[in-house]
């Protein structure tokens, strides 16, 4: 795949001393860029849904069993024992 990107002067100097630096194409200095990215953005997700798991966030819900299903006759009950039949 090319691709073409527009970058502003402080991003063309960087890209120009990671040339530099590592003897390296602009190419693979894209390639390891993307690469970090990728791995930092795929653990990020990760590590969010074993923060969420660890601190009881996830599935720390109570309530009966069949309340996804039998949430209208709860509420009906809820409404009734607070207001009386009306």
């Amino acid at each position: 795949m090319r691709i073409s990107a527009r970058l502003d002067e402080e991003q063309s100097e960087r890209l120009e001393f990671l040339q530099r630096e590592t003897q390296e194409s602009v190419s693979e200095v894209v390639k390891r860029a993307i690469d970090r990215y990728y791995e930092e953005v795929s653990q990020g997700r990760s590590r969010a849904a074993e923060i969420f798991a660890a601190t009881g966030f996830i599935g720390s819900g109570e309530g009966p069993g069949d309340l996804s299903t039998e949430y209208k006759r709860y509420l009906q009950e809820g409404w009734s024992q607070k207001h009386g039949d009306r």
